[in-house]
């Protein structure tokens, strides 16, 4: 179950969000904005980071790899500045660190650093940057961009801090119901060691301190179908790639194929995620090898949710 609140007057807006699971509640955002001129906006709160497509680079319920990774549909403290002109898109925000500044805390929308006994950090300061341009091209809307952020993790024993940074290049082409992503990101932990703990849905795993992304989504919307609003049915492919195949590290893949279906207030998802050492589908985390088998596990999901 989830609740959500949105409030505009004149130049002044709030945005929140708050969610009840099985077992744990959590925040998703709560942040308000303040509209400067037709082109520039403020906003302050826990909102969604800006890094990569927006506002994911998926279509499905269960996202891509990024999602698990802490790098897509992340939502954070934070002051971020949004200017979009001439069919250019800026982002420019500073964030504290996650959204409860306690990563012991592993009841969380979010993924963020957990702090675990083996592995105690948590995140500290970041600065975001993200451009993004739009352009006709094959008779379709092509939007191009690139993202990067640079901050620390802390390790909560010693007190010392370690860099974290990040960069991506997306692109996202849209015509005639089809939508196509390509994206591919990068993130580094400088921590020692080669991996890093993560937590969300009260469950901390491990990840590859330092990986590429590549994600590659299309998407098709057939419309208003008989009694339904709408079907749109995609593939979404995404891996976790450590450099080097350094030892205790090893690729993860996530494909998931479903589609969405909409009626009214009723919106559902019919998915089937299919993944290799990947977390949620078999595996132990993220680009980590912990000497188990090698093999693809998948499930069946569906999901039906009803907003109004």
């Amino acid at each position: 179950m989830r609740l959500d609140l949105d409030a505009e007057a004149g130049p002044l807006s709030f945005s929140a969000q708050y969610r009840w699971y099985d077992g744990f509640n959590a925040v998703h955002h709560a942040f308000a904005g303040w509209r400067l001129d037709e082109h520039d906006q403020l906003r302050v709160g826990i909102q969604q980071v800006p890094f990569g497509l927006l506002p994911t680079a998926s279509q499905s319920f269960w996202f891509g790899s990024g999602y698990y990774l802490g790098i897509e549909d992340d939502y954070d403290p934070g002051l971020l500045f949004v200017r979009s002109r001439d069919a250019t898109t800026w982002h420019l925000g500073w964030f504290s660190g996650d959204e409860y500044g306690s990563a012991g805390r592993y009841g969380r929308y979010s993924f963020d650093v957990a702090d675990t006994a083996a592995l105690p950090y948590r995140e500290r300061g970041r600065l975001h940057a993200r451009v993004e341009r739009s352009l006709h091209w094959a008779e379709g809307e092509l939007l191009l961009g690139m993202s990067g952020f640079s901050g620390k993790v802390q390790n909560t024993r010693t007190r010392r801090h370690y860099s974290h940074r990040g960069a991506a290049v997306h692109a996202q082409w849209r015509r005639d119901g089809w939508t196509a992503q390509l994206q591919w990101a990068r993130y580094r932990y400088g921590v020692p060691g080669r991996r890093i703990a993560l937590s969300a849905f009260q469950a901390p795993f491990e990840i590859a301190a330092q990986a590429d992304v590549p994600s590659l989504n299309l998407a098709y919307s057939l419309g208003a179908r008989g009694r339904l609003d709408d079907i749109t049915c995609y593939n979404n492919l995404s891996m976790t790639r450590p450099p080097g195949h350094a030892a205790g590290t090893r690729d993860s893949w996530q494909n998931v194929t479903g589609c969405s279906l909409q009626k009214g207030i009723m919106l559902a998802y019919v998915d089937w995620i299919a993944g290799k050492h990947m977390w949620f589908a078999g595996g132990d985390g993220i680009g980590i090898d912990n000497g188990g088998p090698s093999g693809w596990h998948s499930r069946l999901n569906l999901n039906i949710g009803f907003y109004f």
